[in-house]
């Protein structure tokens, strides 16, 4: 019998149409009945092979631009070590995880979705995370996002997610921006990718460093133990310096300031032996508990709090060398979900799904060749032999006289049973049932209760932020219907969201849309928030150290110590970066008072005599380096000398204001009790 389908909100049923235009068909002209579903066993099983609407559509989309990735083209990579602390055997035969102590190389690739690989580092933005394990039994690629949920829940509609995110068809721009018709005109036809968006809206897609960011598996994946036994697993990377994140003024000056910040920030810290750290962990749990849940496990815009169930940790990871080439190691790094090593699997999830094809089937387009793996950093560290040969830029030299098996003509080419030993990749088996359809199941058919989880788990100030982030995002779509159906999805997540938005926006208030499944308050979850859980530390941060001709040198060296000794990183910053005479001495700055604003630093100090300081009130980069660093809510350091630029600008005294000495305490924190001075929120 046919089960359920619930409707994605494109249509009324019937042939799939485009506004204004003809019904969808292949390229080969044949009619398409359903552009929202993949066709599965079942609504909650397998995809199958034989889809030749999502083979065909996926196969153009991955082939659309060569040689940039379509998305995640600008990125930075770095390589380390995993090291298991916390061995897990009773879960998984995975060898990585056996042992206390053992110890796999790794490079790990952190990027940006939308832009192009010349974009900027620090748009609102999700970030790509995606780590290669090179396990002695093989490649793991574990390729993953900073938020643990994604915009949509088939992969058949992953094409149209990036074409509605991506500069506008006929005009080119906005690049790297979410802020245009395309993109919420798609959001508001697809309920199901408000979990995400109120992700990006919030300050989790304006990170502060690649060194700061979480990162997520995003699907349910499966650990297999040695005895087949199955359970379900989410992975989660925890920096170890806490998360922190810009505020989004700060991140629009960044992009003019630096906009290289995150990749010379992670390039930077490593070469200084600050080298980036992160807790691995996992969330395990069985199909009871996820039978017990009111939404699917299966769906990736959901998330499974750490507070149903706890994360545990199991290994940690450091990454401690810079690439050697970016384009050898950076460009030419393959990532894909299909590579996993004996003892994890694959859950039925549709958005993985289709992952597993549409990753191995880029990389020809991107690298030319079916022999990619050849490339050394894709290639395995460990034994491996196939009888694949031939093919473009083929770079070995296979011997032998039969590449087929079984054979008789060469050693091993005989017989593969006895071969196929229990270190082998052997999937787990799983019961598949039910009619071969187009459909998804009706557990995916809530969109709207896992964003008021998210809503409702942040302090007052997030949601500010999140809040404003919709205002700022809406406010450059010129279409108002699509800003009024926005507008009636954030009513089903929160009223006083709804009414703030549209307050922001001087809009009246539409009705709120009918969803498929009516949402349900579930408990907020501490973890979800970044203030929080904020790590009141100073080491991974950079202080900006402002002076000028005639400041007192033994203050500057003892600024300078006071941060490094607390794990800071002090940069002097002076209106000449050549020697400048000061009282004790002279200094060289680290860098240029026009070319340093304040966003590049988490705190700042000023260490001026009070002539030095009146003539900094009449140049504007200094006035705007106080500015900014105060709207900014961090820290401000100074002598009494440095008052009449502080008054210059209007610097109002709070606990963030210091003196010298207690500055690098007090530059562990943001000051969020002081925005209300310096901007209006919605």
């Amino acid at each position: 019998m046919a089960q359920k389908s619930y409707s994605t909100g494109t249509g009324n049923g019937g042939e799939t149409q485009q506004r204004g235009g003809e019904a969808l068909t292949t390229n080969h002209g044949i009619a398409i009945s359903d552009n929202q579903n993949s066709l599965r066993a079942g609504a909650r099983g397998p995809t199958l092979l034989e889809d030749f609407v999502l083979r065909e559509k996926i196969f153009h989309f991955d082939h659309e631009r060569i040689p940039e990735r379509i998305v995640h083209a600008r990125g930075s990579v770095a390589h380390g070590t995993f090291e298991c602390i916390d061995p897990i055997p009773d879960l998984t035969r995975a060898s990585l995880f056996a042992e206390k102590g053992k110890k796999t190389p790794v490079i790990v690739r952190f990027s940006t979705v939308a832009g192009g690989a010349g974009s900027v580092d620090t748009p609102r933005d999700v970030r790509g995370f995606a780590t290669k394990f090179y396990t002695d039994e093989g490649n793991w690629d574990l390729v993953g996002n900073n938020i643990p949920v994604f915009f949509i829940q088939d992969a058949i509609k992953f094409p149209d997610l990036v074409h509605s995110v991506k500069m506008e068809a006929d005009r080119g721009y906005p690049q790297a921006a979410t802020a245009h018709d395309t993109f919420w005109d798609f959001v508001s036809l697809m309920p199901e990718t408000l979990h995400t968006v109120i992700w990006a809206m919030s300050d989790r897609a304006i990170p502060r460093s690649f060194r700061m960011m979480q990162g997520f598996g995003v699907h349910s994946f499966k650990l297999v133990n040695a005895d087949g036994e199955e359970r379900f697993v989410k992975f989660h990377w925890r920096p170890r310096l806490g998360v922190q994140s810009l505020v989004w003024d700060e991140s629009a000056k960044m992009q003019g300031a630096d906009n290289d910040y995150h990749r010379r920030d992670l390039y930077e810290a490593i070469a200084a032996g600050d080298f980036p750290e992160w807790d691995f962990a996992v969330q395990v749990f069985d199909q009871e508990l996820a039978d017990s849940l009111p939404y699917d496990v299966l769906d990736a815009t959901k998330i499974i709090p750490e507070e149903v169930v706890p994360l545990r940790v199991i290994g940690r990871m450091v990454l401690d060398r810079n690439p050697d080439n970016h384009f050898a190691e950076n460009e030419q790094v393959a990532f894909l979900p299909s590579n996993v090593v004996p003892g994890i699997d694959f859950s039925d999830d549709p958005l993985l799904q289709g992952r597993l094809f549409s990753y191995l089937d880029t990389q020809k387009s991107r690298l030319g060749t079916t022999n990619f793996h050849q490339i050394p950093v894709n290639a395995p560290k460990c034994p491996y032999a196939n009888m694949m040969r031939d093919g473009m830029m083929q770079t070995q030299v296979p011997t032998g006289r039969a590449n087929y098996e079984p054979n008789s003509l060469d050693q091993a080419g005989e017989d593969p049973g006895p071969r196929a030993s229990d270190a082998g990749f052997v999937t787990a088996p799983a019961a598949v049932q039910g009619d071969k359809l187009r459909i998804r199941a009706e557990s995916f058919g809530d969109h709207y209760s896992q964003p008021r989880l998210y809503w409702r788990s942040m302090t007052e100030n997030e949601q500010a932020h999140i809040a404003s982030a919709f205002v700022f995002e809406l406010s450059k779509v010129a279409l108002e219907h699509v800003r009024n159906r926005v507008l009636s999805h954030l009513r089903n997540i929160d009223e006083d969201l709804a009414a703030r938005v549209a307050k922001g926006l001087a809009m009246d208030l539409p009705e709120a849309a009918k969803p498929f499944r009516a949402p349900v308050d579930l408990p907020p979850s501490e973890a979800l928030s970044i203030q929080k859980n904020w790590q009141a530390v100073l080491k991974g941060r950079k202080v900006g150290i402002l002076f000028a001709e005639g400041s007192d040198k033994a203050a500057i060296d003892r600024l300078v110590k006071a941060v490094t000794d607390a794990g800071g990183t002090p940069f002097t910053i002076a209106p000449k970066v050549g020697g400048i005479a000061l009282a004790g001495g002279e200094m060289k700055a680290d860098g240029q008072l026009a070319g340093s604003p304040s966003c590049l630093f988490d705190a700042v100090a000023l260490v001026l005599t009070e002539d030095a300081a009146r003539k900094l009130t009449r140049d504007s980069a200094a006035v705007a380096f106080v500015m900014d660093a105060f709207a900014h809510l961090k820290a401000i350091g100074h002598d009494a000398g440095a008052q009449p630029l502080l008054d210059r600008a209007g610097i109002e005294p709070d606990e963030g204001v210091t003196d010298l000495g207690a500055l690098p305490e007090a530059a562990t924190r943001r000051y969020w009790a002081r925005e209300p001075k310096v901007r209006d929120l919605a």
